[in-house]
Formats: C-alpha cells, sequence, structure tokens
C-alpha cells in the first residue's frame, strides 16, 4: 500500500533584468512584483516583512503629521518618488504639495512636489535608509528629510532631522528628537513621541 507523493515546483521565476537596468516604467509595468518594491539606481529592490516598530513609527508619525497640516498639504505613506529614469523609492512617509494629487489611481509624485520626506530605519534596509535614499532625496532637491531608529531595545524612536543645503544640495543634520519632536519646516510639527507606547 504504498504510494508516491508528488510535490509540486516552489521555484519562482524572477524576470532577468534588463543589460542597462530596470526603468520607472518597469517598476510600474512589471507584473507581480511583491508590494512596496523601489527602484534605486536600475535594480528591484524588495522589501522584507516589517516589524511592529516600523508599523507603530509610521501609524505615529502619519497622525501627528495630520494633526497640524495646513491646508495646502498632504502626507501621504509609502508612496514612490520618480526622482530619473533609474530611481522609483519608496518614503515610509512623505508630505506633498495637495497640488500634486491627481486622483485615486495616482501611484508616484515628482520630487518638486515633496517637502518631507521620512525613512524609518529597519535591519535589511539601514544602508539605504541611512545612505543611499537620502543622499537621492537631496540631489532631486527634497528640502526636510528624517530618519527614524528605534533606541536599542525599549520601542522608542529617536528622529534625525535633516534639512537640504542649497548649495551642495546634500542634508545637514540639524537635531535629534528622543520624547518629542518640535520643529518649524516644512510646517509647525509638535508630535509626543512617547505616544508609540498606545499603538
Amino acid at each position: 500500500m504504498g504510494g508516491i507523493m508528488i510535490a509540486e515546483s516552489l521555484e519562482h521565476h524572477w524576470p532577468m533584468p534588463p543589460l542597462d537596468g530596470y526603468t520607472v516604467d518597469d517598476l510600474f509595468t512589471l507584473p507581480d512584483l511583491p508590494p512596496h518594491t523601489e527602484l534605486i539606481d536600475g535594480s528591484l529592490v524588495f522589501v522584507s516583512p516589517q516589524r511592529r516598530f516600523h508599523s507603530s513609527a509610521i501609524d505615529l508619525l502619519v497622525y501627528g503629521l495630520r494633526t497640524s497640516l495646513p491646508a495646502e498639504f498632504r502626507v501621504s505613506r509609502e508612496m514612490a518618488i520618480v526622482l530619473d529614469e533609474r530611481n522609483g523609492p519608496e518614503p515610509d512617509i512623505c508630505v506633498i504639495r495637495a497640488d500634486a494629487i491627481t486622483g485615486p489611481d495616482q501611484t508616484s509624485y515628482r520630487p518638486k512636489d515633496v517637502v518631507l520626506a521620512v525613512e524609518v530605519v529597519s535591519p535589511e534596509s539601514e544602508s539605504r535608509d541611512r545612505t543611499t535614499k537620502p543622499g537621492k532625496y537631496a540631489a532631486a532637491g527634497i528640502p526636510n528629510f528624517w530618519r527614524v531608529e528605534q533606541a536599542g531595545t525599549t520601542g522608542k524612536p529617536v528622529i534625525h532631522v535633516y534639512e537640504l543645503d542649497p548649495i551642495t544640495r546634500s542634508y545637514v543634520h540639524v537635531g535629534m528628537h528622543n520624547d518629542r519632536i518640535k520643529v518649524d519646516s516644512p510646517y509647525p510639527i509638535d508630535i509626543d513621541l512617547t505616544a508609540i507606547d498606545k499603538l
């Protein structure tokens, strides 16, 4: 009474990259890409499953940013910014000009419409979030950048605030915030970071 069990192949066939790398057109048209795939220097970057800190920090900041949001801005999460033909990174949060919104089917923004990009650092994205993406955001002229880190094992956020130096087109570190972030750029913002414990 024996039998043979045939297992289905678990192999996944990934598309072969073009010789010169992918473009933003590929990013938005290739079928079956995992959610939140980014394009960095012509390479597709797949995002790992996120940890609770990452999700909670995004929720806290989105709510806090919307609390004092002027009418001319909107807060968006996890939308691509098309920097050029070979770069379409997806910040965790961005504040954009309200007139940049074209409708419910919109999939990306232009850098000139973004006034703040926020990256919440994860173990798998440390290098991209600390170096690669901020450098690209600055070169594209995005005036404000926040890098959010987890403070040790406490689960509390630490926010590094950067502003664009228009001459060098690079970011200048202007502050580090632990329990509360209170800044005036791109608009007056005041967020209690300890509220992450309630999420």
